[in-house]
This record gives structure tokens, C-alpha cells and sequence, in this order.
């Protein structure tokens, strides 16, 4: 397996809040994380980079490649909740980290499936020859709007509460994670991003530059793309093949 990845701070913001880490564990299997951290000066920049080091910590300890589907599921969730545990404790003990929290996807690649678990509205796709699925959904107050019909999908990328998030991880002692489970065949696109990246670009725009480009160039144009259509936000990007 490959996997490739790169951050922006973008045009505007004066710090980069997104964080990321990946590993390739094996022929057939990796792992990959995003995190877009949100909270005062500081707060999302050590809520997202606290979030990466323990979840990485922990793979490292709790992994082993002989692992079962439940047993990927139970682990991946029990990271995520002490990944959650570790940053809310940060923000009661410092008060410049007060609130502080972040987004996270969390996936691992092994064999055949590929494993999610996602908080807030980073996002990770698959991409398979013309088609794009997303295999996550905001945990949004636009997403939830779009559920009710009272708004597009298109609309609500230009929404004015579009960063407007309705979990996260940190903010509070107890955290309702979603855990995905899909197929991943060979010769797919594993896309992980923060909203800096999925609030410009389309899907149509992501399987188009995806089909063009490979690697460390797949992730350079996705981002440059990103910052040429407006680039207010932090951008992040890991792509496993």
C-alpha cells in the first residue's frame, strides 16, 4: 500500500490547525488520520496535534494484524474515546485551551475493508474508477438541515453556518463516535480531508483530479486547487492507494 499526505495553512488563516499521520503496516493494510482542531489562538492547534499523537501512540500498542472485524471496530472506537478523554482533560487544565476540540477521521485500510471512525465534518471518500462515495457524513448543522430537505447539498456548501459542527471530539467527557465499515478494492482512492478542501472542491472536481494525478502531485494539486477557488480555511489531505 501507498499513502501520501500534505497540510496548508491556506490563504488566510494566520496558523494551521489541521494535523495528520499515516502508516503503512503492511503490503495490504495502513492507517491514516486527519484532525482539524477549532478553539482560541492556540486550542485547535493542540487539540488536533494531541488527537494525532495519542491515536498514533495507541495503534502502535493495540494493532495486531491478526485481528478480527470486531476486534478492529471495538479497538478503533476505544482509541477514538480515549483520544476524546485525553483532550478534554488538556482543556480543563490549562484556561487558553478552554473549549478547545477537533474533527477526526480516523481510518484503517486492511485487506479488503476499509475502517472508519469520524467525528465533526472532516470527511473521508472512495474513489472508484468514475464514482465517488462518501463514506462519512457531517456531523453538521447544515448536514442535519439537508436531512430535513429544507436545504441542498449545494447550498449547503455556501451555507453561513456550514462550520458550524455538532460534535467533536474534546469539548466533552463523553463522545458518540460513528464507525464505518466498506469494501476496498484494488486499484481505489482512500481520501481523507478537512472541511478546508471539501468546502471548495465537488466531488466531480475530486474524481477528475484524482484520475489525473498520482502521489505526492495528487495531493499538491488538491490543495493548490483549493487555495486558487478561495482558500480561507486550513487544508488537509491524505490519500491511500
Amino acid at each position: 500500500m501507498e499513502v501520501f499526505s500534505k497540510s496548508d495553512i491556506g490563504l488566510v488563516r494566520q496558523t494551521n490547525q489541521d494535523d495528520c499521520r499515516f502508516k503503512v503496516l503492511s503490503k495490504s493494510s495502513a492507517w491514516a488520520i486527519v484532525c482539524d482542531g477549532m478553539g482560541g489562538a492556540n486550542g485547535g492547534n493542540v487539540a488536533s496535534s494531541a488527537a494525532v499523537e495519542y491515536i498514533a501512540e495507541a495503534m502502535q500498542k493495540e494493532y495486531h494484524s491478526k485481528m478480527k472485524l470486531a476486534e478492529i471496530s471495538e479497538m478503533m472506537s476505544k482509541i477514538v474515546l480515549g483520544a476524546n478523554k485525553k483532550v478534554y482533560e488538556l482543556s480543563k487544565s490549562d484556561p487558553n485551551l478552554e473549549g478547545m476540540g477537533t474533527t477526526v477521521e480516523f481510518v484503517l485500510v486492511k485487506d479488503n475493508k476499509i475502517h472508519v471512525v469520524h467525528v465533526g465534518d472532516s470527511r473521508t471518500y472512495s474513489i472508484r474508477g468514475g464514482k465517488i462515495i462518501q463514506i462519512t457524513t457531517d456531523h453538521s448543522v447544515v448536514q442535519e438541515m439537508v436531512n430535513r430537505g429544507e436545504i441542498t447539498e449545494e447550498e449547503a456548501r455556501v451555507h453561513p453556518s456550514k462550520n458550524y459542527i455538532t460534535r467533536a471530539l474534546g469539548v466533552n467527557p463523553e463522545l458518540r463516535v460513528d464507525y464505518i465499515m466498506t469494501e476496498f478494492n484494488y486499484g481505489d482512492v482512500v481520501l481523507l480531508c478537512s472541511d478546508g478542501l471539501s468546502n471548495y472542491l465537488d466531488t466531480t472536481q475530486l474524481i477528475q483530479i484524482t484520475h489525473e494525478h498520482r502521489g505526492n502531485e495528487l495531493t499538491e494539486i488538491l490543495i493548490n486547487t483549493a487555495k486558487e477557488m478561495g482558500g480561507n480555511d486550513n487544508i488537509t489531505v491524505v490519500v491511500i492507494y
